[in-house]
């Protein structure tokens, strides 16, 4: 096991441990060299909380932030 394996807490138990809930649902896929993140949130806000909420677990990899931001669309009823 490499030393950067023990000295870091996997990007997705990171993301779990979030107090939002939108970044518990997000996707990571890590590798020897890069962290991706993926998956929806509402916005770029969350996208960057998701970003930085990992950053502790990235050691010397790349981050690759492939979130997407869907604005929500607020309707309003007429009466």
């Amino acid at each position: 096991m490499s030393r950067m394996s023990v000295l870091t807490q996997p990007a997705s138990d990171l993301l779990q441990q979030s107090p939002l809930p939108a970044l518990r649902r997000l996707m990571v896929t890590e590798t020897e060299c890069e962290v991706i993140l993926t998956g929806c949130v509402y916005s770029y806000y969350h996208k960057q909380m998701a970003q930085e909420t990992i950053r502790p677990g990235l050691g010397d990899r790349r981050l690759s932030n492939q979130i997407v931001v869907r604005r929500e669309t607020i309707t309003t009823a007429t009466f």
